[in-house]
């Protein structure tokens, strides 16, 4: 009896062992293939507590998301809640989602009417960094958004162990004062950081023995060929929603002239483009094309889907956009028009042939567009943590970039591969397209991008040598990092850039459309010096100098 009672005690400790070993050991997914480097076990329901720690979650709440719809989905599915993905994520998350979803192109404008009627959502998907006068701080400090700092320490294991093991990224996404605001997008792969530049009908240059222009010269000579000889009604077309000839429509030409629409370093100071001697030079050339007719007539109103017309019906031969959502989209477009047509991405311009392009599209590891914040509204915000901190675990981390197993991705060899319903669609659209509708890897959102999306949805040779092409730059050099005022600035800085931003909207349109002359650029650096330019930029020296310190 003695022997039968101590082999019994020795099994149950040794079972007791092996329990234990095996709750330590952490969730191993081979299919992740090491790409994620999140953490998190989405297959147990909860802890011994009762505390949820898997997905999906256990609840009712219904949370409302506000949000503009992808651009790759506009004309596709009129609302979020048509789009696969969506309906998934909230299946997977376990967590019921109402999409509110302001008019494509106008989600600044509907921000603004938003927060004056103080009837607040749930969640944003907003650019607090970028969009919202005065930043993050701020918003955090008017009672918009919360700080998720104490939020995410508990109920968001997976981005936690994230931003614990890339402090590099860490340091991006946060503010001065330490303030984690939203849930991040973050570029896994330096390969993912450039994607949009300058893109042209090479069959036209073909047709008219035209080279792929890389000078400013040989852009007018080469628009001028596109409106004569091929009867382009508008040679060059891009879009200006939100802003007229927004960043992506005049920062691939604006940078020939050494500025960009915004502010920038140079020499370790801090410089405002439009203020500068270059931007002169810029609106010169383009209130010479629109003159001329080489640019679209109704660019300041054009929108997305205006440029998918142009680009259709053959009226456009050269625009700005990008290798997926871009060329990807437009390819096809452009060949059921003319069978033989062809977009390839040409090099950022510059004045001098030969000259490495100063400026172009390169954006950090960390972005501040797709990113997701919880508002004051929500009084209780943990399910809506962890269903945000969902993207950064292993299921979420290949969800996002994939879409569902066995839908639209199989595992072949330790590699997500695309399957036909993306790649081929049957209801005929672009992969750009058919991929924003089951994944989100080609767009921004609380989620780390995985390289392995870029190299299957960037389907076409020309789409991968126009990544090739744009990624010659100097503007790694010139680029500043996420900055952020301290809340004391923030009033001030946001009061001065939105007077500013104005101004240079108002110049930039009266004088490429002509209605004012080239001649009154001199007057409207003397309004912006009397609208304390030279205080927004000493803001900007200063947060610079603190991001560097942190």
């Amino acid at each position: 009896m003695k022997k039968v009672l101590r082999s019994s005690l020795i099994i149950v400790l040794l079972s007791t062992l092996l329990i234990a070993c095996s709750s330590q050991g952490g969730n191993s997914n081979p299919s992740n293939n090491g790409k994620s480097n999140t953490g998190g076990n989405n297959n147990s329901q909860t802890e011994a507590s009762g505390e949820q720690t898997g997905y999906p979650l256990q609840t009712d709440q219904k949370l409302t998301y506000w949000g503009e719809i992808t651009g790759n989905l506009v004309g596709v599915k009129p609302t979020h809640q048509d789009v696969p993905f969506f309906q998934e994520w909230q299946k997977k998350t376990g967590v019921q989602l109402e999409f509110i979803a302001p008019p494509s192109g106008q989600g600044r404008e509907a921000m603004n009417v938003l927060l004056a009627s103080g009837d607040l959502p749930d969640l944003i998907e907003y650019n607090f960094l970028g969009d919202f006068p005065g930043g993050p701080e701020r918003a955090i400090k008017e009672g918009y958004i919360v700080r998720l700092n104490d939020l995410i320490d508990q109920y968001a294991p997976n981005l936690k162990k994230y931003l614990q093991e890339n402090p590099d990224i860490d340091k991006m996404v946060k503010t001065d004062s330490g303030s984690y605001y939203t849930f991040p997008f973050i570029r896994g792969d330096d390969y993912l950081k450039v994607f949009q530049g300058p893109i042209i009908r090479k069959d036209w240059l073909d047709d008219l023995g035209l080279p792929v222009p890389e000078t400013i010269d040989e852009w007018t000579e080469t628009l001028r060929a596109f409106k004569e000889k091929k009867g382009a009604a508008a040679p060059f077309s891009v879009v200006s929603k939100p802003r007229f000839f927004n960043d992506s429509g005049n920062g691939a030409f604006i940078g020939a002239f050494g500025v960009t629409r915004g502010f920038y370093q140079e020499n370790g100071q801090i410089k405002f483009g439009p203020a500068e001697p270059g931007f002169k030079e810029y609106l010169n050339l383009f209130r010479e094309w629109y003159k001329e007719g080489l640019i679209d007539k109704n660019v300041a109103t054009a929108d997305m889907k205006a440029v998918d017309s142009n680009m259709a019906s053959g009226a456009t031969g050269a625009t700005v956009g990008n290798a997926g959502g871009g060329i990807g989209k437009w390819q096809p477009l452009v060949e059921g028009n003319d069978p033989k047509a062809v977009l390839v991405g040409t090099p950022y311009p510059v004045l001098q042939k030969g000259d490495t392009p100063k400026f172009g599209q390169r954006n950090q590891s960390f972005s501040s567009e797709g990113t997701v914040s919880i508002t004051t509204a929500l009084k209780n915000p943990e399910i809506a943590v962890r269903m945000l901190d969902y993207g950064y675990s292993e299921e979420g981390h290949m969800f996002f970039n994939f879409g569902t197993e066995g839908v639209s991705y199989n595992m072949e060899g330790g590699y997500p591969k695309y399957t036909d319903l993306l790649m081929k669609n049957p209801d005929k659209l672009a992969p750009a397209q058919a991929i924003s509708m089951y994944a989100r890897g080609s767009y921004n959102g609380p989620f780390v991008q995985d390289k392995r999306y870029a190299e299957q949805f960037f389907a076409l040779q020309t789409q991968r040598d126009a990544v090739s092409t744009w990624q010659k730059t100097d503007a790694a050099k010139y680029n500043l990092p996420p900055l952020t005022p301290t809340p004391e600035e923030s009033s001030e800085y946001a009061t001065i850039m939105n007077d500013i931003n104005t101004l240079v909207d108002e110049m930039t349109l009266k004088i490429i459309l002509g209605s004012e002359t080239l001649d009154q650029f001199e007057s409207y650096i003397a309004k912006m010096k009397s609208l304390k330019l030279d205080r927004a930029i000493e803001i900007q020296n200063a947060a610079l100098e603190r991001y560097n310190n942190r």
